[in-house]
């Protein structure tokens, strides 16, 4: 009964505090840095007229941060992403009909390469060759993450 009416009054004996200890940090993923660069595609994209008409070049480079397959060490393209995976969604995507933007041509290219759990980033570089004779290029880079 004593203890009853000590916790109910508030007169009980507190608790000695509950003694946290620290965590150690959460281990981050091990990755690799898989890339393509340089292909060139041939794509209708633009705004202009002529741009819907008529194909033109574009380079794109691709840079994917991915889960590292450590500990299987089998000589097997199943264990890995593989770059040839991205170079068919450019080639597909340039082949597939006219967009209006390179940005859209990126962000499609970004999602669709994310779409594989194990790739944890990627960087998409897309640049249009001969838009103006007095510059080497022309377009957008962008970086997307999973989450």
């Amino acid at each position: 009964m004593n203890k009853l009416f000590a916790q109910v009054t508030g007169t009980a004996a507190k608790a000695a505090p509950v003694k946290v200890l620290p965590q150690a940090p959460a281990t981050p993923p091990a990755l690799a840095r898989i890339f393509v660069r340089d292909l060139v595609v041939m794509a209708t994209i633009g705004i202009y007229e002529h741009e819907k008409r008529e194909a033109q070049r574009l380079r794109v480079n691709l840079d994917m941060m991915v889960l590292d397959r450590q500990g299987q060490r089998r000589d097997d393209i199943a264990d890995v992403v593989s770059y040839e995976d991205g170079v068919k969604i450019v080639r597909d995507l340039a082949a597939q009909g006219h967009l209006n933007l390179v940005e859209t041509f990126a962000e499609t290219v970004a999602h669709r390469l994310l779409a594989d759990p194990r790739v944890h980033s990627v960087t998409v570089r897309v640049e249009k060759l001969d838009v103006f004779p007095d510059a080497a290029s022309a377009g957008i880079e962008i970086t997307r993450q999973r989450g």
